[in-house]
């Protein structure tokens, strides 16, 4: 005789014998990774190895809290490394397109910005100033002097030669011309036509000539007036490095040792020099005022700090939601400017979640990498692909796509060491593994997160310290002892298992905070067991619309479920159905009728594809245990149907085959079974009873209709032994137990679970369902002499 399941099998409670704290206010939080030494120690190696490629991968499902507990691992890693540099685009003075950057020291991006603007500006106001001086004017009054003095000699000369060949050189709108003299007045044009034609001819030779002195003339003066703004220019970039070299020397020496700093600089320094008169705010010599001109003009002496860690103490740490193509990369901006132009520039380069994770470490949720429409997502994993292989970040630049002619840059990378971590699921990982060959060379590191944890006091512990760690961050109230084993419990009861804790720690997370919320609405300091209690019954009431439907239907009689008396051929199979988070066990009369014919064992949902490939194959594994059992010394001759009454939708896995056999051999045996006991369990070909998964909701499912109906003493359920250890159920189940009012059996065998249901041996189950088998066997060979 199988006993009966004793009421503490039913769940293991939380030993409060070790614990030596009242509420939770005397534990200090921990933010550790509890119970993952497999996942840690990758997670360690990944975030200590330097070398490119190791990046690491974490298996996790949402809502497990990997992504929290995760961040808060890195953060703590990321507190031992120094921050890393600043970076920032400057103007290139050479190719403007082509902005470059400057690597500077953490925390002197700023400073540098602050000193160059500051440079800019005082270089305006003292070159002014220095322009506006009257040594600096005297000297170019001389230089403009000595030119018009030059200019007349030579003006003068050529006269003196043109009036002794009866000439002058006069000066007209359109410049100077050789024209013939006479009695002091030049000769008109009408008159020159009177003249005998030997003159005329002589005045022709004299006009080449003298035109000829002419030119030569206007070519040194021209050379005198180049030579002059030459001078001149000499003489401004002399008053202008009076101003500028010691102010450049100055910031070197701010910054001294960063050569490419001090290249920049330099490149400043002469752009100054070349541009000196837009620094000017007088205008004698024609310089345009600064203060009329076009402010973008300064812009080429900004700095523009694309990152700065002038208040990081350590490595970065990133975690991006949202990582498209420009919030990965960084974007170039485009602006109007006037004209209606739409320009860009360096001033216009922002930075990206690798840039801001740079030297240290960037967290994604696999998920929202591939998130977006196909296209976008594949070129957002495409881009984070190619940072990582050529260790470089180029900002995104949305002119260079959809064949947009507008003005663009091709800015200097910026070089990347960073440390990439994707938590996602199993099977994207998996996916990307097989078909992506750069996924396997760049996340080289796989961190394997179980979803449960063993149940251990120490692991115990830590969820307390898990919950005070929420506690304080959140401000809530504090849990009292009784309330900790209350969601140590419903830990267990989410792995599915009495020595598993689940670790789905946002799921736990949020149980706390619904704790929290009942506590407070009662008006208590601390949360207690009730609270958590409610939490639970509530969250469940809000979900369980559909079970509380179904289980109407099979109570108004709408669904065929006995609960009492006995029956040939009928069993109470159990499910398990999820509905969004809320999963809950359902009753199904499953029949079975056997009869003389050579179809074998024909299941009806298998006929209409009803079924799965795994139901499929228990049933198959349910016909060679009525091989091996029945039919070694006589052929296996009968016709049988087995079917799950009034299910319309898939059936699918083996937890059935058990119900199945039973019902089957209660058909064939012609011996009833027991109605008020429900069946679960997979079943092999040597008739040994295997695990199934949901018991725990299965169970409680069957007790709902009993208790609905009315509890009799008769009623229960069969469950695999192997599946008592994973028993969580509810005090309500428990205490029925305890009163005999309900029951549970643990089977290893066919033998065991048909002798419950039949109260019979099964030597004598066995006996008849030979002895039928014979008969059938019999029946359909005399019909087929008759045919």
């Amino acid at each position: 005789m199988i006993n009966a399941l004793l009421p503490e099998q039913l769940r293991r409670q939380f030993d409060a014998s070790w614990v030596t704290f009242e509420t939770t206010a005397t534990l200090e939080p921990v933010t550790g990774i509890i119970g993952q030494p497999r996942g840690v120690q990758a997670i360690e190696f990944g975030t200590g190895i330097k070398s490119p490629g190791y990046n690491i991968y974490v298996l996790g499902e949402s809502g497990t809290g990997r992504t929290t507990a995760i961040q808060r691992f890195v953060e703590r890693r990321a507190a031992d490394e120094p921050a890393p540099p600043d970076w920032v685009y400057v103007h290139n003075f050479r190719e403007p397109h082509k902005p470059l950057v400057i690597r500077l020291p953490s925390g002197t991006g700023c400073q540098f910005r602050e000193s160059l603007h500051n440079l800019v500006n005082q270089l305006r106001q003292e070159i002014s100033r220095a322009f506006d001086n009257q040594a600096f004017r005297d000297a170019a009054l001389e230089v403009e002097h000595d030119l018009d003095a030059q200019r007349e000699k030579l003006l003068a000369g050529l006269q003196a030669r043109a009036n002794e060949m009866g000439a002058a050189v006069l000066q007209t709108p359109e410049g100077l011309r050789i024209a013939p003299f006479r009695d002091g007045r030049p000769v008109r044009p009408e008159q020159f036509a009177d003249l005998p034609a030997a003159e005329q001819a002589a005045w022709k030779a004299i006009d080449h000539s003298l035109q000829h002195e002419l030119n030569e003339v206007l070519h040194q003066a021209h050379k005198l007036e180049s030579d002059a703004q030459n001078g001149l220019a000499t003489l401004k970039q002399r008053v202008a490095s009076s101003v500028v070299d010691g102010r450049i020397a100055k910031l070197k020496q701010e910054f001294a040792g960063l050569d490419k700093v001090e290249a920049y600089l330099d490149e400043v320094h002469q752009d100054v020099l070349d541009n000196v008169d837009l620094f000017r705010s007088d205008n004698e010599d024609g310089a345009e005022d600064p203060a009329s001109l076009p402010a973008e003009w300064f812009r080429h002496y900004q700095v523009n700090v694309l990152v700065d860690h002038k208040e990081s103490q350590h490595a970065p740490v990133v975690i991006e939601y949202n990582p498209s193509v420009p919030r990965l990369l960084g974007r170039v901006e485009h602006e109007v400017r006037r004209g209606g132009a739409v320009v860009t520039d360096f001033t216009l380069l922002r930075a990206g979640a690798l840039h801001a994770a740079n030297g240290g470490y960037l967290v994604m949720r696999a998920r929202d990498l591939f998130a977006q429409a196909c296209s976008q997502a594949a070129g957002c994993w495409e881009a984070l692909k190619r940072s990582l292989v050529g260790q470089a970040i180029r900002p995104d630049d949305p002119a260079t796509r959809g064949g947009c002619a507008t003005r663009t840059l091709d800015p200097e990378p910026i070089p990347l060491n960073v440390k990439v971590v994707l938590i996602g699921p199993p099977g994207l990982y998996y996916h990307l593994h097989n078909v992506d060959e750069d996924f396997r060379t760049l996340f080289k590191v796989v961190a394997d997160f179980d979803e449960v944890v063993e149940r251990t006091p120490e692991n115990e512990m830590a969820y307390a310290t898990f919950i005070t760690s929420l506690v304080h961050e959140e401000e809530l109230r504090y849990l009292e002892r009784q309330a900790v084993g209350r969601i140590v419990e419903y830990s267990s009861r989410l792995a599915g298992a009495q020595n598993k804790l689940s670790a789905r720690f946002g799921d736990m997370a949020d149980l706390i905070r619904e704790a929290n919320y009942w506590a407070t609405a009662a008006g208590r300091e601390v949360v207690t067991a009730g609270d958590v209690d409610r939490a639970v019954a509530s969250r469940q009431y809000r979900q369980n619309r559909v079970e509380t439907r179904l289980r109407d239907h099979l109570l108004e009689g709408k669904q065929l479920v006995a609960t009492e008396g006995e029956v040939v051929g009928q069993v109470n199979g159990l499910s398990v159905s999820r509905v969004g988070e809320h999963a809950f066990g359902h009753p199904t009369r499953v029949t079975a009728r056997a009869y003389v014919g050579k179809q074998e064992v024909v299941q009806i949902d298998r006929e209409v594809e009803l079924a799965g490939p795994i139901h499929n194959k228990g049933l198959l594994t349910l016909v060679g245990y009525l091989g091996g059992q029945y039919a070694g010394d006589q052929p296996l001759s009968l016709s049988a149907q087995i079917t799950f009454e009034q299910s319309y939708g898939g059936v699918d896995g083996d937890s059935a085959s058990s119900t199945e056999l039973y019902a089957l051999l209660s058909s064939l045996s012609e011996i009833p079974i027991r109605q008020g006991i429900a069946v679960t369990g997979s079943v092999n070909q040597r008739g040994e009873i295997q695990a199934i998964g949901g018991v725990t909701e299965k169970v409680e499912g069957w007790f709902a209709v009993c208790q609905a109906r009315g509890l009799t003493g008769e009623q229960g359920v069969i469950i695999p032994q192997s599946n008592v250890s994973d028993l969580m159920l509810a005090e309500t189940v428990i205490q029925a137990v305890a009163e005999g009012t309900f029951h549970l059996w643990a089977v290893t065998s066919v033998e065991e679970g048909i002798e419950l249901l039949t109260g019979r041996p099964a030597s004598e189950i066995h006996t008849a369902v030979k002895k039928r088998l014979r008969e059938l066997g019999e029946t359909m060979a005399r019909f087929g002499k008759e045919l």
